[in-house]
């Protein structure tokens, strides 16, 4: 598979497209600065980020309003992050949406692990079956939640 080729699903007015060009980086970067999970995060880390990730970006008319991101080899294992709708569109299925575009993009359909760390809408990866991982030793990680806050960042 190209990993450069595009695809795109498309809703009554609502866009999700894998297309790069179409991202607004600055959109992306004011929700995530502002999220729960990337509090603080800098432009130039957001920007290296969808750099080295298969992104959806989700569109209203041609504005950002929603995006997600798969960081992955293509070949076995994604790590699921940076999922958001804008709050002005939410409860209308869109976040549901987004991620069955993500399971229909060819790469997802050969993967045999997706990664997926997160406190909001458990509810919703639960309808599209995803599990917790809540065996003892199983899963294993170093998490740094404060990493993008003034005065915390690594160096």
């Amino acid at each position: 598979m190209n990993i450069s080729e595009k695809h795109e699903w498309q809703k009554d007015m609502y866009l999700v497209s894998t297309d790069t060009e179409k991202l607004d980086v600055q959109a992306i970067h004011r929700y995530l600065t502002r999220s729960t999970w990337a509090k603080g995060i800098e432009l130039d880390i957001v920007s290296a980020s969808i750099e080295n990730s298969l992104n959806f970006g989700v569109y209203h008319n041609e504005i950002q309003i929603g995006f997600a991101r798969l960081i992955t080899d293509y070949a076995t294992f994604a790590y699921l992050c940076d999922v958001y709708v804008l709050e002005e569109y939410q409860g209308e299925g869109l976040g549901r949406w987004v991620m069955e575009c993500i399971h229909l993009h060819p790469v997802f359909e050969k993967l045999r692990r997706i990664m997926l760390f997160t406190t909001t809408a458990p509810w919703l990866y639960e309808k599209l079956g995803y599990e917790p991982v809540n065996r003892e030793n199983y899963a294993w990680t170093i998490t740094r939640p404060d990493i993008y806050i003034h005065g915390n960042k690594p160096g």
